[in-house]
């Protein structure tokens, strides 16, 4: 299996996209799965590459990277050391972000003895399920996508009243990151971009007009995105089917670092149900 890991992308906004690619060198072009991190998430989180090893055991090409303002740097990809650049992340650059990986793998002849680049497919964890549904609404060159307790709305999750007007005020406002104890700064030009592009961010907008197969993978008991969530995504989109585990948390319980050699029970499961549903 090749695994070529931290290899930079130029992106539209100055800072690097640290990306990955899992596939076996068989020269037989494979579907291509191009996987997004969430919310203060990285693409070497817990149990990643042992997804991605997964993909590309099926025979698939796997692409995971990280969104070039997440916090991570090329050196340090891993948590966030650039907390400024995190400030600075909003919905537009990760949309940018994932079109340029679309981009490179579809014009990168060094790999498309291995990359069947007309099979484009999807998958998101958390708030990147809402930026796939977005994408995968948008961009043709998209088959299939995926969300992994995915969000349904953007808009919710951003202060209120008295929290956004102090926001306005200050600039920043700070969230706490319970692992790395870092306060994690957001800027407020992420809300104006949302603003500015409110129509175009609005998952349930994305949702109703996709036309092509959507897999909602969601946890029952996750205490993160509700399983609610879920469930409207499932009523927005006329081509989508909902697969939900019982018990199971927000990163289908698994953790950071994660020190085993296989997946979780329940990880497993959503990545074997992904791969079947590419495949199908």
């Amino acid at each position: 299996m090749i695994r070529e890991k931290n290899f930079l992308l130029e992106g539209k906004y100055e800072k690097p996209i640290v990306t990955d690619v899992y596939f076996e060198p068989n020269q037989q072009p494979k579907p291509i799965v191009i996987f997004c991190h969430g919310y203060k998430g990285f693409k070497d989180w817990g149990a990643w590459d042992l997804v991605a090893e997964k993909f590309a055991e099926a025979n698939f090409f796997f692409i995971k990277f990280n969104f070039s303002h997440n916090g991570g740097t090329a050196d340090q990809p891993i948590d966030f050391p650039d907390l400024e650049a995190f400030a600075q992340d909003n919905f537009s650059k990760q949309l940018d972000d994932l079109q340029t990986v679309i981009d490179w793998i579809t014009t990168t002849k060094e790999f498309h003895a291995n990359a069947e680049v007309q099979n484009i497919n999807l998958i998101g964890h958390s708030r990147g399920g809402g930026i796939v549904t977005i994408k995968a609404e948008e961009e043709n060159k998209v088959k299939k996508v995926i969300t992994w307790n995915g969000v349904s709305d953007f808009e919710s999750r951003f202060p209120k009243g008295e929290a956004l007007q102090k926001w306005k005020d200050e600039m920043f406002y700070y969230v706490k990151n319970g692992r790395t104890q870092q306060q994690m700064p957001h800027h407020i030009q992420f809300y104006e971009d949302f603003i500015t592009h409110k129509e175009r961010f609005t998952i349930q907008r994305a949702a109703n007009n996709l036309n092509k197969p959507y897999l909602i993978i969601h946890s029952e008991a996750d205490p993160t995105v509700n399983i609610s969530e879920a469930k409207q995504l499932h009523l927005w989109s006329k081509k989508s089917e909902l697969f939900t585990l019982t018990g199971s948390d927000h990163v289908f319980k698994t953790k950071h670092p994660w020190d085993q050699n296989s997946l979780s029970s329940d990880l497993e499961k959503a990545t074997n149900k992904s791969i079947r549903f590419i495949q199908d």
